[in-house]
Order: C-alpha cells, then structure tokens, then sequence
C-alpha cells in the first residue's frame, strides 16, 4: 500500500478517535440551587437526568441551598460556578463589590407573592393585618408592597417558614410561593387567596442564572452551554417531569410526589417560564428596561445607593441566539 493510501486510511481512523475523546471531555461544572429540592429547581435535574448537561459537553452537580446558605459567598469563594439567583440579591453583590453577572432568567417573574384568608379582596386590604415574612423579604419585596400600599414595618412579624400561626388567626397574612404554601392550606382544609406581586408590577426576574464575571470573560463558551443547555432542561421538565422529580426525590426525600405536581401544574399555569416576553423572544430573555425597573426600584426604596456600574449585574451577551 502506498503511503498517500496509507493516510487516507488512517486519517478517518484518527478523526474518528478524536470526535470520541472530546465526546467524553466533560467540563466539570457546579451549581447552586436557592433551597432545598423542588419542582422550582426541576429543570436543573432534567437536564442531568435525561443527559442534556451530558450532550452539551458538561458535568453538573447540583447542590442543594437552604437557609443557612449563602449563596454569594460560596460563589466568590469559588465553591460554584453558577447559582439560582435573585435580582435584588445580584444587584446588592455588585454594590459591595462581588463581581457576579446574570446570564439568564429562566422565570419571567419572580414567583413571590402573599397568602391570605379569604375576607381579603386586594393587596391594599393588608393595612390592619399582621403580615409575616422571612429576613429576605424585608430586603427585597417589602419596601416596594409598604411603600405601594401605604403598609408599616409594626405589621410585620418573622415567617418560621411553619403556616400554623397564619391558619390560628384570621387577621394574619403571609409571604408564599403559588406552588407551595397554597397547596400547603389545601391540605389542611384551609381556604386562602393568593396574590403574585409581578402582577402588580413587582419588575424582578425569577429563578435567574448567576455566574462571575470572570467566568463570562474567561469561559464565555462554557456559560454559552449551560445557559442553552438549562433552558432545554427546563422546556423538557415541564413537558414530561418524571425524570427531573427522581432526583428532586432523591436529593430531598421529603418532597412528597402531590406538592411536586401542583407545584409543576402551577409553573405550567402562570407560565413563569414561557410567558411575558419569553413568549415573543424565547426562553431565558432578559431586557434592559426590566433590569432597569428594578434597579430604580432599589433605589427609591432606599436598598440600594445609586451605582453608575449597576448594568454589571446581568449580560444579554448568552440570549442573543
């Protein structure tokens, strides 16, 4: 055989072994959830168990949050790549110094809202009530419902995350997320209302992709990737969520299967993912007058001192496509 043969036989060969080496080259990647496991972080675990993450070129662990962790310093320590974010919680980093970047937004609007008894029509009706919240409430959407609604701090008493104090007294309202404390009175009996605040122009965006921005300059294509690679995780979990739920279940055994499907049936309803202006532009879509209604919001409120480098908070530059 003569040796320009010899190569064209060899070349495929070689090309071949190549492709199969790069194939298995996962880069190894870590992100941070908000909470403990749930529907909420359903895509996340879609994308590992059906092999998305796989065939985008990644190795994803999903570590579990709670209320003892901080998200922020475990990213700036550099014990994750990416974390479920909130935009308040973004633009604060940035404020005191932790250059962190959202890079997408996977709900269109944050899911947090009030739970009330049934006598209460309307958010105003909350002037009188006792409302409970958690700490990161008081630093996120409480200044923008007090201020809304005329509501005043000696209203307010601490959320144990337990709903027990709400069913024992009419005159209480709570903090609460559509798929969760809703579900959480059905089962007791309990008749409650609901209020989104996104419905009444609370402008943050939910469930958001948060990375640093060293890793958008350093590893632009690898954040390219999980971006594309979550938001098929996500339109795969709520087409068909039993392989997301698995690990759900298996990270947080708790989690009982009928929260998990109210909880995907009112993400399908409210369309947090796929609704407002994802529904025009795509999945994932940020703006900059969304990002710069919040900004001003922080800013009228008090929570955040005018920033001239504010718009470091997000890119657009993972969305384009």
């Amino acid at each position: 055989m003569s040796f320009p043969a010899l190569v064209r036989k060899i070349l495929p060969v070689l090309a071949l072994a190549a492709t199969a080496s790069l194939s298995h080259a996962q880069d190894k990647v870590t992100f941070l959830t908000s909470w403990y496991a749930q529907a909420e972080h359903g895509g996340y675990y879609q994308a590992i168990a059906t092999g998305i993450y796989k065939k985008y070129g990644l190795d994803v662990t999903v570590k579990m949050g709670g209320p003892q962790v901080n998200a922020i310093q475990i990213i700036a320590a550099g014990q994750a790549d990416f974390i479920m974010g909130k935009d308040f919680q973004t633009l604060s980093a940035i404020e005191n110094g932790v250059p962190l970047t959202t890079v997408a937004a996977v709900f269109q609007m944050e899911p947090q809202g009030m739970v009330t008894h049934p006598d209460v029509n309307n958010l105003a009706d909350l002037k009188g009530k006792t409302i409970l919240l958690a700490t990161s409430g008081r630093t996120s959407w409480w200044p923008w419902l007090k201020i809304k609604h005329g509501l005043k701090d000696d209203q307010t008493r601490p959320y144990s995350f337990s709903m027990a104090p709400f069913f024992a007294d009419k005159n209480v309202a709570q903090q609460g997320y559509p798929g969760s404390e809703p579900f959480i009175a059905e089962k007791a009996g309990q008749k409650v209302k609901f209020f989104l605040f996104a419905n009444e122009g609370y402008p943050p965006y939910g469930n958001t992709i948060v990375t640093t921005r060293q890793m958008v300059k350093d590893k632009p294509e690898l954040v390219q990737r999980f971006v594309k690679a979550t938001l098929e995780g996500w339109k795969s979990y709520l087409d068909n969520p039993a392989p997301g739920n698995a690990l759900i279940k298996q990270d947080n055994p708790k989690m009982e299967d009928e929260l998990i499907a109210y909880s995907v049936k009112t993400m399908k309803e409210m369309k947090f993912f796929d609704g407002g202006d994802a529904a025009k532009a795509g999945a994932g879509v940020m703006t900059d007058a969304r990002w710069k209604q919040t900004y001003d919001l922080m800013v009228t409120s008090g929570q955040l001192k005018p920033n001239p480098n504010w718009q470091q908070a997000y890119t657009l530059q993972f969305l384009k496509k």
